[in-house]
């Protein structure tokens, strides 16, 4: 597969995550089937609980994308009425079992159930969504250990823009809009341990729009449709959008104005298609990487 990233564009380079998720999830089958070869199936569980529309589709994708890839995947629907004690004893027994890699509890979870506790249950080196305080401990002290999937992704798709444009987070200025444990923290510390100099912005942040203006990246997860305006943008920035919105026309739009931001950007990269593929794709490099490790595994070099 080839993705070209230097052909013309309207205006931006347009962040393409499709394409940028089958290059990963390419890598990733080169490895899964070197992992065959050894007679390891990588496996994720994946619980889904309740009956959030969003996270039936979310889930739904994460499970075909198990299937296409060759992991094996155990899917548990629970009922809203599922208790904290019975959705820990389900981690309890994927957390017993050696043929899971990974484990994914997909938020949000219904009121009554504490999401620390259950983040804090799951076995870190099967914490495939990357949110276990000893992972983050890892991350944020740069050693090696399981990030969270969204900032992971996007470190990727800046990798391979950089690839053919020669830019790097290295010397930049970079805001990250949002300071969340899925999507803020994670990704100022893996711009942090890429020698950008990072600034987190949030709901209290005074002159947000000065802020984004000084950026030579900005990474947009802060939940609000269109807040960033294209006059915000510095001219020949780089932006990632997380957001992900359904408008009242049905639309899709993220949490940057993708019409005006994308006169002053160098490259953005649009909602949908761009952050949420590239999430899908680094799960699925996530489980297959705690396979090799947790089984301690060496792959074959051809």
């Amino acid at each position: 597969m080839t993705l070209d990233l230097a052909a013309p564009q309207l205006a931006a380079t347009i962040l393409d995550g499709k394409a940028m998720a089958g290059l990963l999830k390419a890598e990733v089958a080169r490895d899964i089937a070197k992992l065959n070869s050894l007679s390891v199936v990588p496996g994720l569980a994946v619980a889904l609980v309740g009956e959030d529309p969003a996270s039936n589709v979310y889930v739904s994708s994460k499970v075909k994308a198990c299937h296409d890839l060759g992991i094996q995947s155990s899917m548990e629907h629970l009922p809203a009425s599922t208790t904290q004690a019975e959705l820990l004893a389900l981690i309890d027994r994927w957390n017993a079992d050696p043929n899971i890699d990974g484990i994914l509890v997909q938020l949000p979870l219904p009121k009554g159930i504490d999401v620390n506790a259950v983040v804090d249950h799951v076995h870190p080196s099967k914490d495939v969504d990357g949110f276990h305080p000893h992972n983050l401990g890892l991350l944020v002290s740069g050693r090696p250990g399981l990030v969270a999937c969204t900032p992971a992704g996007i470190m990727k798709m800046l990798a391979i823009y950089g690839q053919s444009s020669g830019w790097t987070p290295a010397g930049k200025r970079a805001v990250v809009l949002g300071r969340s444990i899925t999507v803020g923290k994670p990704m100022a510390a893996l711009l942090v341990n890429a020698h950008a100099t990072v600034t987190v912005c949030h709901s209290r942040t005074p002159d947000l729009a000065g802020r984004v203006a000084e950026a030579d990246l900005v990474i947009a997860a802060v939940g609000s449709p269109k807040l960033v305006q294209g006059g915000w943008i510095k001219r020949g920035a780089v932006v990632v959008d997380v957001g992900i919105h359904r408008g009242d026309t049905g639309k899709l739009c993220g949490d940057v104005d993708f019409e005006t931001a994308r006169y002053m950007a160098a490259a953005i990269s649009p909602v949908p298609g761009g952050v949420g593929p590239m999430t899908i794709a680094q799960l699925m490099r996530n489980t297959v990487d705690a396979c090799i490790a947790r089984r301690n595994v060496t792959l074959p070099t051809s």
